[in-house]
């Protein structure tokens, strides 16, 4: 009787190995049941890291480990604001929160740990700009940088129309200007998704014109 236990616990560890975390559910879909991984945790064979959400505990962790869990914990979503911005070491930020971008109709999950925070995107802004990485075993989508410094003015946009502060146009604009310096993006990858955004002319354009001429 003490077999299957212990070869889905074997099955279980190896596949920890080969994916960094899992989700209680993935852990279903090859037969491991929930009892084997409470058993688990108790004596210690994994952690949980979130609400079903597990790795082993010698791990090795990365700088980014709250990105892969906010991945596996939203699958659909993108790493997107200053959480791609913080990733693509365009900013001295630390977020607090990981930002993750969802569609407009997706369903909006909640999570009280980690921290993160969650923002709808339409369609096409959804799906432009992600990039894969790979992050402790788990693929985990991000904004590039070019798409990432948009959204920021886009977002700046809301709080200048709704708080009348220039605190995100400012942000944005330094972070446009970093990632020019390090060659992380090309003006003409922001035009375009300012373009796309419907935020070229009369928010990006000028900034970006100011930084391509003092340059």
């Amino acid at each position: 009787m003490e077999k299957e236990p212990s070869r889905q616990e074997d099955r279980a560890t190896s596949l920890l190995q080969k994916r960094g975390m899992m989700r209680l559910s993935e852990f279903h879909e090859y037969g491991i049941t929930s009892a084997t991984i409470s058993r688990m945790e108790e004596r210690g064979l994994l952690n949980q890291l979130a609400r079903g959400l597990y790795q082993l505990p010698d791990a090795p962790l990365d700088g980014n480990h709250s990105l892969a869990v906010a991945a596996k914990l939203i699958p659909n979503g993108v790493v997107c604001y200053d959480s791609a911005l913080a990733f693509h070491e365009l900013t001295d930020r630390i977020p607090p929160s990981v930002w993750m971008g969802i569609g407009q109709r997706d369903w909006r999950p909640k999570i009280s740990n980690p921290r993160i925070e969650v923002v709808r995107f339409n369609q096409v802004e959804f799906t432009s700009g992600v990039k894969h990485h790979t992050i402790e075993g788990v693929s985990v989508a991000i904004y590039e940088p070019a798409k990432t410094i948009v959204d920021l003015f886009k977002s700046g946009k809301r709080q200048k129309a709704f708080y009348d502060s220039n605190t995100g146009f400012a942000h944005a604009t330094q972070a446009m200007k970093e990632a020019l310096r390090l060659r992380k993006a090309t003006p003409a990858e922001i035009a375009r998704f300012a373009v796309q955004s419907n935020i070229w002319e009369k928010i990006v354009q000028p900034r970006l014109e100011a930084l391509t001429v003092n340059a």
